[in-house]
């Protein structure tokens, strides 16, 4: 039986992974080294040369560690390779770096998480690099918007807040007709519930803080794609420095192994706990992929197996009712992240999109009223009984 017939479940737990040579280890080892010695100066040559690839020679360039997550991760993502990276926006960062010049011109879906955005539009644009933004479901839009100097689609889907589910088959489409790189942040889908490498995609983005890591304890990001291309963002990774520590390497390795029942137990408890707020009469809309009253359900229906635990809803009132709300949940923690075993809300004006003029948030769809949840892995009932006294309080 090859790698390629295994099931995910399989791949998440032995993807990458070889037993330890020196004591049998059934775990993959903490390299917790910054430097690797040789025997030879012909040895270190070949590593330095590239003639030997599973060579390592310093830890900011690679690491044993690092490569277990990073192959294990390609196997689940299905595509040819990926590297590791200290943060979501290291990874993102570096991917752009890696192929924008000043004259460079990238089409954006403007629905991204807001570090994103101020990157595009705060940095970038300091370089010379010019930036489109497009609603990330206008694919009319997405075309044209391309020019002779575009290098890139970058989106995201579902994107962040609103959770709009892109067709990135049409997107890979419109990239290999003009020739662009197109890239997605999977980071709210994770490659349990779609893999947008197998559809066409070039390159795939993930904040492993949230589910790849699983359990709020690292802080991560991970690119996969083409051997050709991940080789060329190593390169620059190794320049740039943002490269991740061999520890939270091995933390997010342990936290890929329960990735599908954790997702499988994810996804269930969003779409209970989605349905209930739809019903609710003090909830003013509900955005969730999995429910069929929303804008994009086929699309998701079609490229997903599973819709993930982020259900975002506008409650009724104001900013000031949003926060009451949220500071009166009980099991429900008030952090602004998403992906772990536990159950976080926040309000997108206050956190992700805070830096954000509030002009463009309500451009956005992102309102004062907008909270979004990121449900976990307990009880469904204890989840939603905890929304319910809450909005007994407001």
């Amino acid at each position: 039986m090859n790698e390629k017939e295994k099931g995910m479940s399989t791949k998440a737990v032995h993807a990458g992974e070889k037993r330890d040579p020196s004591s049998g280890s059934v775990i993959t080892p903490i390299y917790q080294t910054s430097v690797f010695a040789f025997s030879s100066t012909q040895d270190l040559i070949a590593v330095m040369s590239g003639k030997e690839i599973e060579g390592h020679i310093y830890s900011r360039i690679s690491n044993p560690t690092l490569r277990v997550a990073e192959k294990k991760v390609a196997e689940l993502e299905g595509a040819e390779d990926a590297a590791v990276f200290s943060s979501g926006m290291a990874a993102i960062t570096t991917v752009i770096l890696s192929l924008a010049s000043s004259g460079s011109h990238i089409v954006s879906t403007n629905e991204l998480y807001g570090g994103s955005l101020s990157f595009f539009n705060n940095i970038l644009t300091k370089f010379g690099v010019e930036i489109s933004m497009v609603d990330p479901t206008d694919y009319e839009g997405i075309e044209s918007a391309i020019k002779s100097n575009t290098v890139a689609i970058y989106t995201e889907s579902p994107t962040n807040p609103t959770v709009k589910v892109v067709d990135l088959k049409k997107v890979a489409e419109i990239g290999k007709e003009k020739g662009i790189i197109t890239i997605v942040d999977n980071t709210f889908a994770s490659p349990f519930n779609q893999q947008p490498y197998k559809m066409g995609i070039d390159v795939v983005i993930h904040s492993a803080t949230k589910y790849l890591g699983g359990h709020n304890d690292i802080i991560a990001g991970v690119v996969s794609g083409s051997k050709e291309f991940i080789n060329s963002l190593t390169a620059t990774r190794k320049l740039l420095g943002g490269v991740l520590d061999p520890h939270a390497a091995w933390l997010l390795i342990r936290g890929m192994k329960t990735l599908v029942p954790r997702m499988a137990r994810l996804n269930h408890n969003a779409t209970r706990v989605a349905r209930y707020l739809e019903s609710h009469p003090k909830v003013e809309k509900v955005y969730y992929p999995g429910l069929v009253s929303h804008p994009h359900f086929s699309v998701a229906k079609e490229q997903m197996r599973g819709f993930g635990s982020v259900v975002t809803f506008e409650i009724k009132g104001d900013l000031e009712t949003a926060i009451k709300f949220v500071e009166n949940l009980k099991l429900c923690a008030l952090t602004p992240s998403l992906g772990g075993v536990e159950s976080l809300v926040t309000q997108p004006a206050t956190s992700s999109h805070f830096y954000i003029e509030r002009e463009e948030r309500l451009k956005l769809g992102i309102t004062d009223g907008m909270i979004r949840l990121a449900v976990g892995i307990e009880d469904a009932n204890d989840i939603i009984s905890d929304l319910e006294q809450s909005f007994n309080i407001v």
